[in-house]
C-alpha cells in the first residue's frame, strides 16, 4: 500500500456483492484491444506470420496434386510405350523440394508467431498485474470493507492467469484458421467449382449451431470466473480465522458454505465445457460428412471423365483444410469467451472508484511540532449513520492525550480519520496548523508512528520486520529498540537471533509479535504516536513493562492512545470520554474519577477497589 502500515478497519462485516449480469461481449473485446493497443504492432506480425504459415499449408495440396498428375501421365505414357517407365523423376524430385520448403518455411512461421504471442501475452499479464496492484494503492479502504479479500486475489491471479492463456492459444489459432479457411476455399474454387459447393453445403450448418452454442455458453463462463472469485475469498476467510471456526465448533457451517458455493462453480463450470465440448465432436461429424459427400461427387465426376484422380487426390486435402479450422474456430472462441469474462472482472476491479485525489499544490514533507487540533468533525462510513459528530479537541505539543469508551463509540475511526485512511464529511484536522487535506496523504502518514490492535507482521526476518520500509537503520538502533520493549534477550534467544524467520514455524507468541510492531514504531520515531489497542495481546507483566517503554517513546512527543484497560492512560494529560461519536468528558484521570460521571463508572467497573 502507498502509506506505511497496513491496516483494516473493524466498524462491520464485509459484505459481498451480488453477482451482476454480464456485460456484452463485444463491449469487453473492444475494451480489451484498446488496452492491448501497445501491443498492436507484435499481435499484427504474429497474426501475419500465422497467415503465411497457413497460406503455405493451403499451397502444398496443389503441389501434391502436381506430383499426382506427373506420376499418372507417367503411367499413362508408360502404358502407351509398352512398359517402358515414363515418370519424369526429376520433375516429381522438384516440386517435392518446393513441398519441402513451403512446409518447412510454414513451420518457422508458426514457430515465430508462437513465440511473438508468447511473449506478449505475458508482458499483458504483466501489466495487468501491475495495474492491479498499482489500483489496490489507490483504492480507498472502504472498498475492502465490502469485498472480500480472496475475490480480489483471485483477480491478480485466476482471471490475469486466463487471460494469460487462453489469449495466447485463441489468436495465433484463430487468424489460422480463418486463413486455412478461406484459403481453402479459393483453392477449392480454383480447382473445382462442383466439388466446393458441395464442401461448402455441407458446412453451411456448422456456422448455425456454432452461433448458438456460442450465445448461450457465454453466460456460464462469466459466472464460471464470478465463482472461483466467491470461493476463493471464502477460503481466505475460513483459513484466515480458523482458530475461531474451531474454537466455535463451526466447521459443519463452514463446509455448507463452502459446498454450496462449490456446487455453484461446478453448475457453471460443468455447463460451460459442456456447451463448448460439444462443439469439437460436432464440427469433426460435420468434416467428416463433408468428406463423404466430396469422395461421393468427385467418384461421379472422375467416372463421368469430368476430371482426374489428381483433382480428387488435392481435393480430398481441401476438404480436411477447410473443415478443419471450424473446429479450430469453435475452440478458439471458446478461449476468447473465457478472455473476456475474466478481462470483464480485471476491468470492472480498475474501474474502481479511487482515493480522492490530493489538492493541488498539497503539502509534500512537512516537519510537525506534535500540534493536532480537531475542528467539528463529522464523519458516518455510510451517509446513513453517522459514526462522529462534532469532534473538537486540541493536542499541544507532547501531550498524551487518550481516547476512551465502550466498543463502538468512534475510537478507532478518530485513528482512521487522523492517519487519512479515511475523509471527514465536514470539518477538518490541522496538523501543526496545516489542514491534512492540504497535505498528500503521504505527508500526512510521515508525521506518524503507531501500533495496531493487530499485530501486523509480513514473512520475513525480525530484522526487516522492525525495519519495515525505513532505510538508514543500524544494527545497533534495531537492539536498542528491542531492549525498550524487553524483546532483545529473548531474541538472543532464538537460532538465528535477529534474522530469524518470522512464519508459522517460528514459535513467536502473539504477545512478542506485538512488541515487535511497537519496536517498529520506536524505530520510526515520528513527532505523532498513535497507539490502537497496543497492550491488548500482551499479559499484566508485559503490559507493565510496555508501558515503562512507552513512558520514554512518548516523552517529547503526542502521542493519541486507545485503550480498554484505563490503568494503562492514568498518567494521560487528557483522556477524551466517547459515546455515541461526541465527547461527553475530558481532562486527566484524577478530575475525571471526581466527576463521578461515565469514565467513573468505566474504570469502577474494572477495578474492585474504590475510584476515590
Amino acid at each position: 500500500m502507498d502509506n506505511k502500515r497496513e491496516h483494516r478497519s473493524g466498524h462491520g462485516p464485509r459484505s459481498k456483492r451480488p453477482i451482476e449480469k454480464p456485460k456484452n461481449f463485444k463491449a469487453v473485446l473492444k475494451r480489451f484491444l484498446h488496452f492491448s493497443r501497445p501491443y498492436l504492432p507484435a499481435i499484427i506480425a504474429a497474426l501475419l506470420l500465422s497467415a503465411v504459415g497457413a497460406v503455405m499449408t493451403i499451397i502444398g495440396p496443389d503441389k501434391l496434386r502436381q506430383i499426382a498428375k506427373l506420376i499418372e501421365e507417367g503411367v499413362t505414357a508408360s502404358l502407351k510405350c509398352g512398359g517402358q517407365i515414363g515418370i519424369d523423376l526429376a520433375a516429381v524430385g522438384k516440386v517435392c523440394l518446393n513441398l519441402a520448403f513451403l512446409y518447412g518455411f510454414g513451420a518457422l512461421c508458426s514457430y515465430a508467431q508462437g513465440f511473438i504471442m508468447a511473449t506478449v501475452t505475458q508482458r499483458l499479464s504483466f501489466t495487468m498485474r501491475d495495474m492491479i496492484s498499482g489500483k489496490i494503492n489507490r483504492l480507498p479502504l472502504k472498498y475492502f470493507d465490502k469485498v472480500s479479500y480472496g475475490d480480489v486475489l483471485s483477480r491478480v491471479t485466476n482471471d490475469v492467469d486466463t487471460i494469460g492463456q487462453t489469449l495466447n492459444m485463441s489468436i495465433g489459432q484463430l487468424t489460422s484458421a480463418f486463413a486455412l479457411f478461406f484459403g481453402s476455399l479459393i483453392m477449392m474454387l480454383y480447382t473445382n467449382v462442383i466439388l466446393t459447393l458441395v464442401a461448402v453445403l455441407s458446412t453451411i450448418l456448422s456456422f448455425a449451431l456454432m452461433a448458438i452454442i456460442m450465445a448461450r455458453s457465454q453466460k456460464y463462463f462469466v459466472r464460471q470466473q464470478k465463482q472461483l472469485g466467491s470461493i476463493n475469498g471464502h477460503i481466505e476467510e475460513i483459513y484466515s480465522g480458523l482458530n475461531i471456526v474451531r474454537a466455535y465448533n463451526g466447521e459443519e457451517q463452514s463446509e455448507k458454505v463452502f459446498s454450496e458455493i462449490n456446487s455453484k462453480l461446478f453448475e457453471s463450470a460443468w455447463k460451460s465445457q459442456f456447451i463448448s465440448g460439444i462443439m469439437m465432436p460436432l464440427m469433426g461429424f460435420v468434416g467428416n460428412f463433408g468428406y463423404a459427400a466430396v469422395c461421393i461427387a468427385g467418384a461421379m465426376l472422375v467416372m463421368d471423365g469430368r476430371m482426374g484422380f489428381d483433382v480428387i487426390i488435392a481435393f480430398m486435402i481441401y476438404i480436411r483444410l477447410f473443415t478443419q479450422p471450424l473446429g479450430q474456430l469453435a475452440q478458439s472462441l471458446t478461449g476468447l469467451q473465457s478472455t473476456a469474462a475474466a478481462a470483464e472482472r480485471v476491468f470492472e476491479f480498475l474501474d474502481e472508484e479511487e482515493l480522492s485525489p490530493e489538492e493541488q499544490g498539497a503539502v509534500t514533507s512537512h516537519k510537525s511540532q506534535g500540534r493536532v487540533e480537531f475542528r467539528d468533525v463529522c464523519f458516518g462510513y455510510t451517509p446513513e449513520k453517522q459514526v462522529i459528530r462534532n469532534f473538537s479537541a486540541l493536542a499541544t505539543t507532547g501531550q498524551k492525550i487518550a481516547i476512551v469508551g465502550p466498543t463502538g463509540s468512534g475510537k478507532t475511526t478518530i485513528v482512521n480519520l487522523l492517519m487519512r485512511f479515511y475523509e471527514p464529511d465536514s470539518g477538518e484536522i490541522l496538523i501543526h496548523g496545516i489542514p491534512s487535506r492540504k497535505m498528500t496523504r503521504s505527508c500526512v502518514r510521515d508525521q506518524f508512528c503507531m501500533v495496531l490492535q493487530d499485530a501486523w507482521l509480513f514473512e520475513g526476518s525480525i530484522r526487516e520486520n522492525i525495519i519495515y520500509s525505513m532505510e538508514g537503520i543500524t544494527d545497533e538502533q534495531v537492539e536498542s529498540a528491542c531492549r525498550a520493549v524487553g524483546l532483545h534477550h529473548y531474541i538472543r534467544t532464538l537460532p538465528n537471533g535477529y534474522d530469524t524467520i518470522l512464519g508459522d514455524n517460528a514459535g513467536v507468541s502473539a504477545g512478542q509479535r506485538q512488541l515487535i510492531t511497537i519496536a517498529r514504531a520506536i524505530i520510526e520515531n515520528a513527532p505523532l504516536l498513535i497507539l490502537d489497542e497496543a497492550t491488548s495481546s500482551v499479559d499484566t507483566r508485559t503490559e507493565l513493562q510496555i508501558q515503562r517503554s512507552m513512558e520514554k517513546l512518548t516523552e517529547g512527543r503526542t502521542s493519541f492512545i486507545i485503550a480498554h484497560r484505563l490503568s494503562t492512560i492514568k498518567s494521560a494529560d487528557l483522556i477524551l470520554v466517547m459515546r455515541d461519536g461526541e465527547i461527553i468528558e475530558r481532562g486527566n484521570h484524577s478530575e475525571l474519577l471526581r466527576e463521578g460521571g461515565f469514565y467513573a463508572e468505566l474504570y469502577n467497573s474494572q477495578f474492585d477497589e474504590p475510584s476515590a
